[in-house]
């Protein structure tokens, strides 16, 4: 089992009390926690910022639980994930993990969206707020494995050989599950996307 050094070593700085390693803890951890959250919780700049202010106070709280066993950010997001649910739960609705695959064509759009700031218009919010939960309810219907090398991929940015020790298989078969997993993806994806109705109303063409 590989051993991630560099962040142990931050750890340990962490636990020590060395404030320039809180600083650089929170500087290359925020915005990455941030956009993890509003991924899954939707259009809620304010939810995914306390989300991830949230999931690095804990953090810091069970520091002295990290192993280094995997990425520091990889187990911030395992932490991350059950504040979105408590999140979600207090705000009294559930939705499972979303993956945003930049590398699909049919979902660059919706990651552009992502990213951006708030539009002022009413119809650019809409399908900002729509595409996301497109791309949850095709998530939703792939097979869990899928699910999990698409996050694990293009979400956590593990390499392939880092999911193929994970998943206890060799690097050639990695390679055809998530190819699989991203045709599966846009199968779903643009089938979902051609039956949704505009904001107006109306179906896509």
């Amino acid at each position: 089992m590989p051993v991630y050094l560099d962040d142990r070593k931050l750890a340990k700085q962490l636990l020590a009390g060395d404030t320039r390693a809180f600083d650089r803890f929170f500087d290359d951890n925020f915005a990455r926690l941030y956009r993890f959250s509003l991924a899954r919780i939707g259009d809620d700049p304010e939810g995914a910022r306390e989300i991830a202010q949230s999931t690095l106070t804990r953090a810091v709280r069970k520091l002295h639980t990290y192993r280094a066993e995997s990425a520091m950010f990889t187990w911030l997001c395992a932490i991350c994930r059950n504040e979105i649910s408590d999140w979600l739960k207090r705000q009294g609705r559930y939705r499972e993990h979303i993956v945003l695959v930049e590398d699909y064509p049919e979902v660059q759009a919706a990651v552009d969206s992502l990213q951006a700031p708030v539009a002022d218009s009413p119809e650019r919010n809409y399908q900002r707020v729509e595409a996301l939960r497109l791309i949850q309810v095709a998530l939703d219907r792939l097979p869990p494995k899928y699910g999990d090398v698409l996050e694990w991929k293009y979400v956590e940015g593990h390499s392939v050989k880092e999911i193929s020790t994970r998943l206890d298989i060799g690097a050639e078969a990695t390679q055809s599950l998530l190819a699989r997993a991203k045709r599966a993806f846009a199968e779903v994806y643009g089938a979902l996307n051609t039956a949704v109705p505009t904001h107006d109303g109306l179906a896509k063409s």
